[in-house]
């Protein structure tokens, strides 16, 4: 029973980041962590870039867009299974599957499959 709820927090927080638009998600971001830390998590140095994708006045590259979704996922799925509250601080918490990096740096790294095996491993309560 366990496996099929966490299957459907998962389909549904795939779901949820394909339907929203990538200002929606980096408004978001930006409301959760700040400007300056979803500039990092996207990899640019210009934290107002992000204050334009919020308002849709140009969208992100390529390989910031899939940074900017996985950390959205991600973060959608940790609340499914938890909290908003806990979903952020497990975001920028130091994690040891993640060899203490916080998920968020783990996604602005390139580690999207890492941030996400640590996630389920969470909702299993297996960390």
């Amino acid at each position: 029973m366990q496996t099929m709820r966490e299957t459907t927090a998962e389909a549904r927080a795939h779901r949820d980041t394909t339907e929203q638009t990538i200002a929606d998600i980096a408004r978001f971001l930006q409301d959760n962590f700040s400007q300056r830390v979803t500039a990092h998590v996207a990899g640019i140095e210009d934290a107002k870039q992000v204050g334009k994708w919020c308002k849709a006045l140009n969208a992100p590259r390529y390989e910031a867009e899939v940074r900017l979704r996985t950390a959205y996922q991600i973060f959608k799925l940790i609340e499914e299974g938890e909290n908003p509250h806990t979903a952020r601080a497990w975001m920028i918490g130091m994690n040891p599957q993640l060899e203490d990096e916080s998920p968020l740096q783990a996604i602005a790294d390139g580690h999207f499959k890492d941030v996400m095996a640590a996630a389920r491993s969470y909702l299993q309560g297996d960390l």
